[in-house]
This record gives C-alpha cells, sequence and structure tokens, in this order.
C-alpha cells in the first residue's frame, strides 16, 4: 500500500506556498560540471524529492542549498529572500538542516549528547556560563535536554539514550544522525540518502519517521534517496536530474511516465 493512500485529504491541505526557490544554478568544478541552468522550488510543508542516476548532481544540489557550495550562476530564494549563493551559517540560522550520506556523529560520545550538540545555535548562554551551569544557563540546559528527550522519545530510542554512538548497528545511528537535525527544529530539513545501506525493516521505519516529522511536525523536507519504491511511496512531488541537468519535474505518477527519466535510469540516452 501506498505510505500516502491513508491520508489524501491530509496531504492537499498541508502543502503550502514556495518556501524555497532554485533558479538557474550551474555549478562547475574546473571543467566539470556538476550542475547546469537547473530550476525548482519547494512548497512549504511538501516532501520534495531528488533523484537521478549515480553522478546526476543530487548531493551537489543540497550543497548549494545549504551554502556549503557556492554556483557560478543562479540563485536560492528563501522564505522570500534571494541570495547569489546561500552561507552555511545563514542557512542553519534560518533554519535550513542537513544530514549526509556519511554519518558525521560524535561516536565517542552518548545519543542524548550528539542530539545536545544539534541544539548549539539555538543556545543563547555564552561557554562560561554553560561550563558553569549557574543561573539562567541552568535552566536554559534543563529547557534543551527536555526537547532532546522528546525527540529520542519521538524517534523510539529510549533504551539507547546513554549508549555511545560508536556501539549502536548502523541502523539506529542514521535514526540519531535525523534526531540531531532535528534538533536544530528546522522549517527545512534536506535528507541525502537517508536510507542509504538500511535493511527492509530498517527503511520501513525511517519511512515512518520521515512522513511523521513532516505530517507532526510540519517541516519541509528534500530527499535524496535512490530506491524508487520509496521515492515514489513518500514524496509529493520529484525533480529528476542527469548529468547535472533536470529532465523532469512533477507528481511521483508523472515522473514515473516520464520517458526522459526511463531513459536516463536505462541507459538507453548515454
Amino acid at each position: 500500500m501506498n505510505l500516502r493512500d491513508a491520508e489524501p485529504a491530509t496531504v492537499a491541505r498541508r502543502v503550502g506556498d514556495v518556501i524555497l526557490a532554485v533558479e538557474g544554478v550551474s555549478l562547475a568544478f574546473g571543467g566539470v560540471k556538476a550542475l547546469t541552468d537547473v530550476s525548482f522550488d519547494v512548497r512549504e510543508h511538501e516532501v520534495r524529492a531528488i533523484i537521478g542516476p549515480n553522478g546526476a548532481g543530487k548531493s551537489s544540489m543540497l550543497n548549494v542549498i545549504n551554502g556549503v557550495y557556492r554556483p557560478q550562476a543562479g540563485q536560492i530564494t528563501y522564505r522570500g529572500t534571494k541570495r547569489s549563493a546561500m552561507e552555511p551559517h545563514i542557512a542553519a540560522r534560518a533554519g535550513i538542516a542537513r544530514t549526509f550520506q556519511s554519518l558525521a556523529l560524535f561516536k565517542g560520545m552518548s545519543v542524548l549528547d550528539n542530539m545536545l550538540a544539534g541544539r548549539t545555535l539555538l543556545m543563547k548562554s555564552n561557554i562560561f556560563l554553560q561550563a558553569l551551569r549557574i543561573g539562567p544557563a541552568l535552566a536554559e540546559e534543563t529547557e534543551h535536554r527536555k526537547r532532546v528527550e522528546d525527540i529520542i522519545d519521538f524517534l523510539e530510542i529510549q533504551h539507547v539514550r546513554k549508549t555511545p554512538v560508536g556501539r549502536l548497528p548502523y541502523g539506529l545511528q542514521k535514526r540519531v544522525d535525523l534526531g540531531r537535525a532535528l534538533a536544530a527544529e528546522p522549517k527545512v530539513l534536506l535528507l541525502d540518502e537517508p536510507m542509504a545501506g538500511m535493511n527492509v525493516e530498517e527503511k520501513q521505519d525511517m519511512c515512518r519517521f520521515i512522513l511523521d516529522v513532516n505530517d507532526e511536525f510540519g517541516t519541509t523536507i528534500v530527499l535524496i534517496e535512490h530506491d524508487m519504491g520509496v521515492v515514489m511511496d513518500l514524496s509529493d512531488r520529484v525533480v529528476v536530474l542527469d548529468y547535472g541537468r533536470k529532465i523532469a519535474d512533477g507528481t511521483p505518477d508523472e515522473v514515473r511516465a516520464n520517458q526522459a527519466v526511463i531513459d536516463a535510469y536505462l541507459g538507453v540516452k548515454h
């Protein structure tokens, strides 16, 4: 059963106006063109998938959106503000959070402490007061811990909250990675292959959590994923890249039936 089948009316009501627009973005590394004149938009509260064969430019696109890469052409419009390039610190403060293909967790730290690290930008007390845990810093830390504990409950990882992340199986580490991004309370969450390397059961759990984040928190999600079954079930709209160019954009059904997409995935064009 399609994961969206049970709530078509909810999906239609939830999706709002454009929150993020990519306009004519081109990115090159020397003579290698990673992206060429790519444009698409993301609507508030939707799940927007970016798909394409290996080397299509998907991760590069996310890196442009959150400021890791600076494009040579084009612009990013986020919540009404246009920029020729985003800066990572500006993106983070503006509510754009990111997970990566390769886990970058603090393996020797507990699940709880890894997630607390995700709230760094939301902390107002200075480092000195935080270290002493006095006055307003103590009250602030208590509130941050409460918010993180809520996310731990939400992700159903209470039983490992004090366990060093390096001791956890891969599927749970990916869940912690998602939790750390959620701890920043993002408006837009960029997920780069959140189900890579997972078995079927772990993928089902992650799909459920992504939908719950989207539905319960109202978080807009931009998703890269190679599992087409997952993409077609989760997404409201899909944009397809091939060799750095956009070749299709539409609903999952429209993209599935697009001949250019079929050719790209089957290798007919190349």
